[in-house]
């Protein structure tokens, strides 16, 4: 059974791992908020445990038991997420840190119950897909508003980006998952895009904003 400490590098090395599973320490210390000493300990560590192939001066990869390892603490913050929105009433922006205590809570009838009450979500409040009871995840394709054309219609269907900020910024201008997006315009200078939907006749996103939403594209 993994410590708190471990299921957060692997959290880590899961969501940093290119195509063939590698990930850079230097990029794995950043991300983790420490130094390299640090990171090298805890590598090591990992790799006795079967979840890392290192080798000095090379990216570490992270094996398919350590993937396996890392994407069962996702579905438990993810299923966690969607049951404090979805029968709790939280916000989407106030569940992250309540899910980040209890994805290491080592109960897995817990977690079934969970996702039995909820009728077994495939999706989190913000559209990330949540790993089976075996850990595969079935990712989805979508596409970045910013990439999107004037005159197409698209569906609000995840979000590269969750933090508070981000998802407060939102909530200010009533977009959620699920909302119809129709492009008006694009602008060729900034990339900002025009956007209606709902009661918003006309709504200016700009590209750091429309980069961060993943949608569905309507016929």
């Amino acid at each position: 059974m993994a410590s708190q400490t471990e299921e957060n590098y692997l959290k880590s090395l899961f969501n940093l791992a290119n195509e063939k599973n590698e990930v850079n320490i230097s990029e794995l210390a950043t991300q983790m908020q420490v130094s390299l000493p640090t990171v090298n300990s805890m590598v090591k560590t990992l790799q006795k445990n079967g979840w890392l192939i290192y080798e000095k001066y090379k990216p570490v990869i992270i094996t398919p038991e350590g993937k396996k390892v890392a994407a069962l603490v996702i579905r438990k913050h993810r299923l966690t997420e969607m049951f404090l929105v979805n029968k709790m009433g939280f916000g989407w922006e106030e569940v992250h840190e309540i899910a980040e205590q209890v994805e290491h809570i080592h109960a897995p009838k817990f977690f079934e119950r969970m996702d039995e009450m909820m009728g077994f979500p495939t999706i989190d409040p913000h559209g990330s897909p949540i790993p089976d009871a075996q850990g595969r995840i079935q990712e989805i394709k979508y596409l970045n508003l910013s990439d999107c054309k004037a005159g197409q219609v698209v569906k609000l269907a995840a979000l590269t980006n969750s933090s508070t900020e981000f998802l407060e910024f939102l909530n200010g201008r009533n977009l959620r998952l699920g909302t119809e997006l129709s492009i008006l315009s694009k602008e060729a200078y900034d990339q900002s895009i025009l956007i209606s939907y709902l009661n918003h006749s006309s709504e200016t996103l700009s590209e750091k904003v429309s980069e961060k939403l993943l949608v569905k594209l309507l016929d």
